[in-house]
């Protein structure tokens, strides 16, 4: 899913910032014509699954179970417990089906606990990470998309004002969640994944890696051998994204071979998000959220 966030320097920053104003109701912003909000019913949640499915599937390849693929929607059983962040461009004639643009499935520690767990826990060993962490509630963010036509600046400023907006409203401590390389060969993105592995791995208390059987090593080139620019420039842009926000990598890739994709866990403590994007998102609500 290459969207690419924001284009302005964000120079990551633990300083404590201010949380943005209180959102109203489950409207978290507003740019011109596009909205993003909570998916408010199954029908809408639906239409997202079906965007889900338009560019996992017939964009990117991912084979999945066979009554998804005759439906032709991207679902399981965490659609049922999940939040689903909606943008929605209401400047396009027709329902609700012909306007989501984009969505993201966002899933808190507490509701998860209390139904099996998270997503992430399938490929990486999340358990001992939460529990160096007692104080904070930790959020899952998931399934991102954006049709080709909207991966533009704007409607990925709405998703994470979304984002933010939502884990401040719920007290949330910390996000994470996989992001992808497209293909299922690890060694095609040996350099940015080892530039990965080298610049910002997880560390310490917030240290987390693949389970043991899916683990596949991120370390393909020593770090002498690492172009920084190049390696930049061949990361992803969502995970680009992530990493100016403040964001740290876990220690092994794993392999998804329904989504065709070669996956990261992203680990994105709240205090360290960059102090002048989160200024920009707390100034930003009052004009946003009318």
């Amino acid at each position: 899913m290459a969207i690419e966030l924001l284009n302005r320097d964000l120079t990551p920053d633990t300083t404590q910032a201010p949380a943005p104003n209180p959102v109203s109701g489950d409207v978290f912003g507003r740019i011109g014509t596009l909205e993003v909000r909570l998916a408010r019913n199954a029908r809408e949640i639906d239409a997202a699954q079906a965007v889900r499915y338009r560019v996992f599937v017939e964009e990117m390849g991912a084979q999945l179970p066979p009554e998804a693929m005759r439906a032709r929607r991207d679902f399981d059983s965490y659609d049922a417990i999940c939040d689903h962040l909606l943008v929605v461009d209401y400047g396009i004639d027709g329902d609700i089906e012909d306007q989501i643009v984009g969505t993201y499935r966002l899933l808190r520690q507490e509701v998860a606990m209390k139904n099996g767990g998270f997503y992430s826990a399938s490929e990486y060993d999340i358990a001992p990470l939460i529990a160096r962490h007692p104080d904070k509630q930790f959020m899952e963010l998931g399934r991102s998309c954006v049709i080709p036509d909207y991966r533009t600046k704007r409607t990925v400023e709405l998703l994470w004002q979304g984002n933010w907006a939502y884990s401040v409203k719920h007290g949330m401590g910390a996000m994470f969640g996989c992001a992808s390389f497209s293909g299922t060969r690890p060694e095609e993105h040996a350099l940015a994944l080892s530039f990965l592995h080298h610049t910002v791995a997880t560390k310490g208390d917030w240290a987390v890696s693949a389970l043991p059987e899916l683990y596949r090593p991120m370390d393909l080139m020593p770090f002498e051998g690492v172009n920084a620019r190049k390696a930049l420039t061949a990361l992803p842009p969502l995970i680009k994204g992530y990493l100016r926000l403040g964001a740290m990598i876990g220690d092994g890739a794993v392999v998804d071979h329904a989504f065709n994709t070669t996956d990261v866990l992203v680990v994105l403590p709240i205090a360290s998000i960059a102090s002048r994007y989160v200024n920009y998102y707390g100034a930003a609500t009052d004009r946003l959220v009318g």
